[in-house]
């Protein structure tokens, strides 16, 4: 058995172990049931456990079993999303969910799962294992960091050849015991979430297997995982529109395709528009400018594109373009996180 099979081989017992006095009380570890557990794995794809605690319960709460969230409407859904980012990620827990309800059950294999619409490699396999006892490692981030660093491997995490040996080697120690199968994916996951970090040096002090760690021996764990580097995001200028008229503001519905497809919007033009050029803007939408109010900068990063944007609240008139809808109130459409600056201006001024 060569280094890195004995290492890897050393470590189930002692990560186990501290799982299970350390891990954090989250609550989709207190189920075994796999709509619960998908809906969480759903819900943290690229986003923190802080911020998805809230919104789980309040899903949950609203759609409590697959067959509600598979007959939910699409606006109350996109609704409970709100804020979350990433809106496929709803929509296509709602397409799984019709199948799922059509057939009866979650299909209980890891083959099975990856037939779910935005259900992937890992996704598939996190239920697999903390559903239905199945042996299939899971590997995010945080595990190629963890593994990296305790083989002491150098190849580069984006490779797709990294994850397929992870998971070979992971697949070669997973344990045998049910009730150890539904733990090990979240103990190496948990590992790297708070001991094992990003962005930082790992707290080696406090890692249950830091004696077994390659990484740790070799004085290189600071400078792993190897990742590529990131390419620059695109920026895009626009400029935002608050247009209020008789207590009421403009909405309008983005495409059905691309980004943030189908949510709502302020209505906004590209290229960030001083005032005068502003105004042909809204005399386009067939407005007419009456009071301009207020003038605000924010900006929303996504994965691969800026958003950087100037804003104008003013009061029109007019009737403006048969796309736009006109509401007193935010509390029924679904704006997304990129614009919660200018939303909670919107809100401030329908008070008003």
């Amino acid at each position: 058995m060569n280094e890195i099979a004995l290492t890897l081989s050393q470590l189930p017992p002692p990560l186990l172990a501290w799982y299970r006095v350390n891990a954090r009380d989250l609550p989709w570890r207190k189920t075994q049931d796999p709509y619960r557990i998908w809906v969480s794995e759903i819900m943290l794809q690229q986003t923190r456990v802080a911020a998805v605690l809230g919104y789980y319960a309040r899903f949950l709460e609203a759609f409590p079993s697959v067959e509600a969230l598979a007959s939910a409407p699409e606006e109350l859904l996109m609704k409970l999303w709100e804020g979350l980012g990433y809106y496929s990620r709803a929509r296509n827990l709602q397409k799984a969910a019709k199948l799922v309800a059509n057939r009866g059950g979650f299909p209980d294999t890891y083959s099975g799962l990856l037939e779910l619409p935005g259900v992937g490699d890992y996704t598939a396999a996190a239920i697999a294992s903390a559903a239905f006892a199945q042996a299939e490692p899971a590997v995010d981030g945080n595990v190629l960091r963890v593994i990296t660093r305790l083989t002491n491997c150098h190849d580069s995490i984006a490779a797709p050849q990294t994850k397929k040996n992870i998971r070979a080697q992971l697949r070669e120690i997973f344990p045998a015991e049910e009730g150890n199968i539904r733990i090990f994916n979240q103990s190496l996951m948990e590992l790297g979430a708070t001991v094992c970090v990003p962005n930082g040096p790992p707290k080696c002090l406090l890692c249950p297997v830091r004696d077994l760690c390659l990484g740790r021996k070799r004085g290189t764990s600071e400078s792993l995982p190897v990742k590529a580097p990131k390419k620059s995001r695109r920026v895009e200028e626009k400029t935002v529109f608050l247009l209020l008229r008789q207590g009421q503001i403009a909405l309008r519905k983005r495409p059905a395709s691309g980004l943030l497809a189908g949510l709502w919007e302020f209505p906004n033009a590209e290229n960030a528009l001083d005032e005068p050029a502003a105004a042909k803007a809204v005399r386009a939408w067939g407005l007419e400018p009456k009071a301009w109010k207020n003038r605000i900068a924010a900006k929303h990063i996504f994965t691969h594109v800026e958003w950087h944007m100037t804003g104008y609240t003013l009061e029109v008139s007019g009737e403006g373009p048969e796309d736009f809808t006109w509401v007193d109130t935010l509390e029924r459409h679904a704006v997304p996180s990129a614009f919660a600056r200018y939303r909670e201006e919107a809100e401030g001024a329908l008070k008003e």
